[in-house]
């Protein structure tokens, strides 16, 4: 699977780690709907933090479909409001 994130690039993600970022991605969407600024931060870190080290960085010039995309580092509490559907970022159909 390929993950971008917002600003960064690409990376190719063994499906198999998706487990382990779905719980990330959980933690996130509550503390967006709780509007906890310090656990959104933290955990949004965690989240991409995991993408990196999980994920195989792909070449700039490369450009894949993404069937995940991931908001940039500095994304705002509101900016990823915004991109959060039911599922959170990451839908369990994925």
């Amino acid at each position: 699977m390929i993950v971008r994130i917002m600003g960064e690039g690409q990376a190719r993600l063994a499906e198999d780690h998706l487990a382990e970022l779905n719980e990330l991605d959980d933690r996130l969407m509550a503390a967006v709907k709780g509007g906890d600024e310090a656990v959104f931060r933290r955990t949004l870190t965690a989240l991409l933090d995991r993408v990196r080290e999980l994920g195989e960085p792909l070449p700039d010039d490369s450009l894949e479909p993404s069937g995940l995309i991931l908001p940039a580092p500095d994304a705002t509490l509101e900016e990823v409001r915004e991109l959060l559907s039911d599922e959170g970022l990451i839908p369990s159909s994925v």
